[in-house]
This record gives C-alpha cells, sequence and structure tokens, in this order.
C-alpha cells in the first residue's frame, strides 16, 4: 500500500476476536497440498493445492509494460510449487496506476509486454495457473514508488490528477482528487472489461478485482471515502453499485473464475465493517463470484490495526461463513503448521502467502516436507533436496553420474 499511516497497536472496537484458530487434535491429511477447484460460471479452474501468492506490487514496469524485472520475478515465483500465482495489480487505465512505475493493460503495447514476459516465465517453470489482479487506484493514485517516499506527486513531478467517488483526499495534507462524473464512471467500468478481455487472449486463468487497499472499488464501499449524494453513494446498497457493477460486467466477459480482494474493515470508526462487507460478499455471491480474498484497511490514515500472526482471519472466517464464497485467507501467515491449522479450523479454503515468499521463494517446498505434501518442480531442480524432504517432488527418478 502507498501513503498509508504507520500501523498502531491501539485496536479500534472489532466485531470479532483476532485469535480464534483451532488447532485440530488430529491432522491425518494435510489440506494444504490437497486440489481446490475455483468455481466459475464458465471455466472452472483445478489448482494443485491450496497455496494462493497474492498479488505484490513491484513498481517496475516501464509505462505499464512488464519487463525483466518481471520475467526474472514471475519465474521465480511459478517456480515456488504454489497452486495459484496471482499478478500484481494491473491497472486498467494509466491514470489508475498507483505509482508511474505500476503495471498496466490497459492498450496493445502493454497487452503485448504482459503477455510477451508472462509466456517466456511460463516456458521456465512447471504448469501453474495464473490470476491478474486488475485494479484502479482512485484518490490513491500518482504516488511515488515507496522507496521513494510515497507522496502525492503533482504532474510537474510526474504524476497526474487522481479521481475518486468524491473530492476528499487520501491524507488532509494532499490536494483533493476529482470527484468522478457518472459519464466517467462507465468509462472506467469499461476500461476494466477491455482489461478483461485482454487478460482472456493472453491465457490467463482467472481474475481477481482488486476492491481493498483503499483503491478505487475499496472507495465506492467505504463510508470514510465515498460521500456522494447520487444513486452510488450514502447507503450500503448504493456505496456496493459500482463495484458490483464492475464485477458483473468482467464476469460477462471472462471465461474463467472472476473473484475479489476486499478490505472487511477499515479499522476505523464508522468505516467499513464485517457486517456491511459481508452484505457485500453476498451480493457478489448472488452474481456468480468466485472467490473472495479478504484483507483489511489502507482506505485511511486514521486506521489502528492489532497486529499478530494471522491477524485478519478471523474477518476471514466470517465472510465465509456469511457468505458461502470460497474464501481466501491472508496476513501474517507465515508458518506450514499456521496455514494448516487455518483450513482445518474452516476459516478459508485458500492460504494467500505474500512477503514471506520473497523472503523463502521455496515456501511451498518447505510447507510440503513439514506437512507431508507434494509439489511440482523443474527437473533442473530435483537433485537439491535433503534427505528429510526427499518424498516433496513425488517418485521423480534421477539418475547417477
Amino acid at each position: 500500500m502507498v501513503r498509508t499511516s504507520t500501523l498502531s497497536f491501539d485496536a479500534v472496537p472489532s466485531p470479532l476476536p483476532v485469535t480464534h484458530i483451532k488447532k485440530p487434535e488430529v491432522c491425518p491429511v494435510s489440506l494444504l497440498f490437497t486440489p481446490y477447484t475455483l468455481p466459475a460460471t464458465g471455466r472452472a479452474l483445478q489448482l494443485a493445492n491450496r497455496i494462493v501468492i497474492a498479488p505484490m506490487c513491484q513498481y517496475s514496469a516501464v509505462n505499464g509494460a512488464a519487463g525483466d524485472w518481471h520475467l526474472a520475478h514471475w519465474t521465480s515465483l511459478l517456480n515456488s510449487g504454489a497452486g495459484l500465482l496471482t499478478l500484481e495489480a494491473t491497472a486498467v487505465t494509466a491514470d489508475g496506476r498507483i505509482t508511474p512505475d505500476c503495471l498496466g493493460l490497459w492498450d496493445d503495447r502493454t497487452e503485448q509486454a504482459l503477455g510477451d514476459t508472462l509466456h517466456r516465465a511460463r516456458r521456465l517453470a512447471p504448469p501453474m495457473p495464473v490470476c491478474v489482479q486488475l485494479s484502479h487506484a482512485g484518490r490513491k493514485a500518482s504516488s511515488a514508488a515507496p522507496w521513494q517516499g510515497g507522496a502525492l506527486l503533482t504532474p510537474a513531478q510526474g504524476g497526474w490528477q487522481p479521481v475518486a467517488p468524491s473530492a476528499l483526499p487520501q491524507l488532509p495534507t494532499e490536494a483533493p482528487p476529482t470527484a468522478l462524473t457518472l459519464e466517467q464512471m462507465a468509462q472506467i467500468r469499461e476500461a476494466f472489461v477491455t482489461a478483461a478481455r485482454r487478460a482472456q487472449r493472453l491465457g490467463i486463468d482467472a481474475i481477481e478485482l482488486h476492491a481493498a487497499h483503499g483503491y478505487l472499488l475499496h472507495q465506492f464501499l467505504s463510508p470514510l471515502a465515498n460521500q456522494r449524494s447520487d444513486a452510488y453513494g450514502g447507503s450500503l446498497e448504493n456505496r456496493m453499485r459500482f463495484p458490483l457493477e464492475v464485477f458483473a460486467a468482467v464476469q460477462a466477459v471472462f471465461d474463467g473464475p472472476v473473484g475479489v480482494r476486499i478490505s472487511a474493515i477499515d479499522w476505523v470508526e464508522g468505516g467499513l465493517d464485517v457486517a456491511q462487507t459481508a452484505e457485500f460478499a453476498r451480493r457478489l455471491r448472488a452474481l456468480g463470484c468466485s472467490f473472495i480474498h479478504v484483507s483489511t484497511a489502507g482506505v485511511s490514515p486514521l486506521q489502528k490495526i492489532t497486529l499478530g500472526p494471522g491477524y485478519q482471519v478471523p474477518f476471514a472466517g466470517e465472510i465465509r461463513r456469511a457468505s458461502g464464497l470460497p474464501t481466501t485467507a491472508v496476513g501474517l501467515i507465515t508458518q506450514p503448521q499456521q496455514a494448516e491449522d487455518i483450513l482445518q479450523a474452516g476459516d478459508a479454503d485458500l492460504i494467500a502467502i505474500a512477503r514471506v515468499l520473497l523472503y523463502k521463494p521455496r515456501w511451498p517446498w518447505e510447507a510440503a516436507a513439514a506437512l507431508g505434501g507434494q509439489v511440482q518442480a523443474s527437473a533442473q531442480y530435483w537433485r537439491c533436496l535433503p534427505r528429510e524432504a526427499q518424498s516433496i517432488f513425488g517418485s521423480v527418478k534421477i539418475a547417477q553420474r
């Protein structure tokens, strides 16, 4: 996330406890390494295991185009043994990027760059389904990269004028964004549709719409960012309207699973809460949503978050039980047994990991060794296993020379 406040350990009242993961007494079969099928109104998607690589912005594109960094990065992730790779937030318009360095899929040039780079990466790894996270940053657009401070950029600094549901800035020290007109909203909705069609042409297997972390679709959902007085603001019914329209439009043109990443709670009094998010999830399910990826926060610098291992898991469990949607849990899930326990407790169907995978690029291999699972790996790596992990590649045969 860019341009959000430092996290605080002072929690606002929450409708859910933040630690309630139950450890099973007996776990004879690892759920983490069982297959899972993502449903779809069109083509369902079979995953080899329940490990999802969450989207991680790299801020390394050139005018939206994927390049050498993405080739190296995606090749590594595709060789990790996970069940699904989700590409980073991919902007559907140039001014929908978080930073000038963000990945995009808005024209033929960005489509070709993403497609060529992904094709090369996939040739260097075992088969793994790929999902793309389509996004529009809204008022959090036109930012500097995190390692450059993350501040709002002016046009003179290479930035542009952001747009949002309402003319409310992300930070009180920033210039306000431009409130979207109905015509501009229709154009953005169509941009999501066009990007989905491009993803279909590129052979991408699934789409995740980014409605979390304070970006445009989350801005419409949250009363902290959306203070419109028309049919798209005010009541929850109105605030859900545009994200639901975008979802329905994208799903209509994509032959595969379409899911949504949400922030279940804003961690601010008066903001989006779990009850509202659960209703949004139920409405998504009625439209044929394939999965819900449950995160939190990002829309306000006033957020106060209680951090701890698996701190977002209770929200995933609540949304899963309320909506019946296949659910992905994410957030400080770093240990194999921790991931297994979440699944065994029924708090999620899938486990998303992100930064831990950058630190330990073969984390799924380690998890397979710890839990008795198996993963796929490129033949060039078959001879690398230590004695205690000899079975994780199955019954591969390696000649000794």
